[in-house]
C-alpha cells in the first residue's frame, strides 16, 4: 500500500466545522487504498495570537520559552483531528513533533530538521491507523523542543514524505496552488501549473507564502513531488496540475522567463565596517541574514551589508540595543520585491528592465541581490504593492521576449 502524507494549513483547520471536513478529506484519502499521514498547523491565528500574548508579558521573550509555547496550537490541532477521524469511523492516532521522529538542530523559534526517525509512525501505519502529525516543531539532540519558524509545517510534512518513501506530498491551503503574484495584490495573477524545484524555492524564500523554502529543498533532495491544492478541492487525478501545482525537477518553460513575482513587506537592512563584530551579535541573538554581502577595497573590507527577515526577528528591540554599540547603519523602512525563473540573470535585461520601472514609478531603490533564479530590488515598504503590480505587468503580464 503506497503511503501519502498531507498537510492541511492553520486557515483549513480554523474551527471545528473546517477540522471535520479535513477528517472527511482525509477519509476519503484513506479509501482510495492509501497509507495516509495528515500534517497539522495550529488553527487559524493561534500562532499570532500566542505570540501576541508572549509580547504583553515580555517585549523580548526568550526564544526558548518561546518554542515552548507556540508549539502547543499543533498539538491542538492534531488532538482534535484525530478525534474528528475517527468520529468518522477511522482509526486515527496522533503524534506530537518529537513523538513522529522530527530531530533538529539547537536554535530556537527558526530550527531546521536534520533527521527524520519516523519509526512510531512506521509502526502505527502497519496497524492501519491513520497517524496525524503536528506539524512546525521537533526535538533537538539536546531533547529541547524547537519550532520550524513560519511555514515549518510544510517542511514537516515533506520530510516526513521522504522519511517514508511516500509516494507524494500534499499541502493543502485556502488557495489552489502558487499563482504568479499574491491574488488579493494583483488581480490578474494566475494560477502555476508546474514549477521546478528552484523556482518554487526561490518564490519561498523571496516571501511567497502558499509552500516553504525548507520543504521544497528536502523534495527536490529525495524527488519527491509537492501538489499544492485547495482543501475543499478534489483529490489528485491524473494530472494534478489540472487543479492545482505541481512541483517537480523539471519545469515547462524557457530558460529566461519570469515564472512569478514574491515580496516579503517587512526587511531591515543593516550596514557596518566592523564586519567581525556585527556577525558575533547576530548570531549571540541567534539572528540570520536572507542576504549578506562584504565588500573589500585593497586589502582591507570596506563593509558588510545584511537584509534580515522581520518575519522570525521576535526580539528586534534586543537587536537594536545591542548593535547601537557598533558603527552601524539600521534602515527599517525596506521591503524586497522579487521576480523568479530559471536563467533570468543570465544576462543583465531584467536587472535594467526593472531598475528603469522603478525610477519611471519614482520609488526609492536601497539595493539590488540575485542568483540563478532571482533577481531582488530593496524598495519602500510603503510602495511595495504599487512595485509587486508594476513587476508583474512588465515582467509576467506583457514580458519581453526570451529567445534573442
Amino acid at each position: 500500500m503506497s503511503i501519502v502524507v498531507q498537510k492541511y494549513g492553520g486557515s483549513s483547520v480554523a474551527d471545528a466545522q473546517k477540522l471535520k471536513k479535513v477528517a472527511e478529506r482525509v477519509m476519503q484519502t484513506s479509501a482510495s487504498g492509501h497509507a495516509v499521514v495528515v500534517v497539522v498547523s495550529a488553527m487559524g491565528d493561534t500562532t499570532d495570537e500566542l505570540l501576541a500574548l508572549a509580547k504583553t508579558i515580555s517585549p523580548n521573550p526568550d526564544r526558548r520559552e518561546l518554542d515552548m509555547l507556540l508549539s502547543a496550537g499543533e498539538r491542538i490541532s492534531m488532538a482534535l483531528l484525530s478525534m474528528a477521524i475517527r468520529e468518522l469511523g477511522g482509526d486515527a492516532i496522533s503524534f506530537t513533533g518529537s513523538q513522529s521522529g522530527i530531530i533538529t538542530n539547537d536554535r530556537h523559534v527558526d530550527a531546521r530538521i536534520i533527521e527524520v526517525r519516523p519509526f512510531r509512525v512506521q509502526d502505527e501505519l502497519a496497524r492501519g491507523k491513520i497517524v496525524v502529525v503536528a506539524g512546525y516543531q521537533g526535538v533537538s539532540y539536546r531533547k529541547e523542543i524547537t519550532t520550524l519558524g513560519r511555514g515549518g509545517s510544510d517542511t514537516t510534512a515533506v520530510a516526513m514524505a521522504a522519511a517514508l518513501g511516500a509516494e507524494w506530498c500534499e499541502i493543502c491551503s485556502d488557495v489552489d496552488g502558487v499563482y504568479t503574484a499574491d491574488p488579493r495584490v494583483v488581480s490578474q495573477a494566475r494560477r502555476i501549473p508546474v514549477l521546478c524545484y528552484e523556482e518554487s524555492q526561490e518564490l519561498a524564500e523571496s516571501g511567497a507564502k502558499v509552500l516553504n523554502a525548507q520543504a521544497v529543498e528536502f523534495a527536490k533532495e529525495k524527488g519527491i513531488s509537492i501538489y499544492a491544492r485547495a482543501t475543499t478541492g478534489p483529490l489528485p487525478a491524473e494530472d494534478p496540475s489540472a487543479d492545482g501545482t505541481v512541483v517537480r525537477k523539471y519545469g515547462p518553460r524557457l530558460p529566461g522567463s519570469v515564472v512569478g513575482i514574491a515580496s516579503e513587506k517587512e526587511v531591515l537592512i543593516v550596514q557596518s565596517r566592523d564586519v567581525d563584530r556585527l556577525l558575533i551579535v547576530m548570531d549571540d541573538l541567534g539572528v540570520s541574514g536572507k542576504q549578506l554581502h562584504v565588500t573589500t577595497a585593497g586589502t582591507e573590507q570596506d563593509g558588510l551589508t545584511m537584509v534580515v527577515s522581520k518575519e522570525n526577528l521576535h526580539q528586534a528591540a534586543k537587536l537594536e540595543v545591542a548593535i547601537k554599540t557598533l558603527p552601524v547603519r539600521w534602515n527599517d523602512s525596506a521591503a524586497a520585491v522579487s521576480i523568479i525563473g530559471a536563467g533570468i540573470t543570465a544576462s543583465h535585461s531584467k536587472v535594467l528592465q526593472g531598475s528603469q520601472a522603478l525610477r519611471e514609478l519614482n520609488v526609492r531603490c536601497f539595493g539590488i541581490a540575485t542568483s540563478s533564479f532571482r533577481v531582488t530590488w530593496l524598495v519602500d515598504r510603503k510602495r511595495v504593492e504599487e512595485v509587486v503590480r508594476l513587476f508583474h505587468h512588465c515582467f509576467v503580464e506583457s514580458p519581453r521576449s526570451t529567445v534573442p
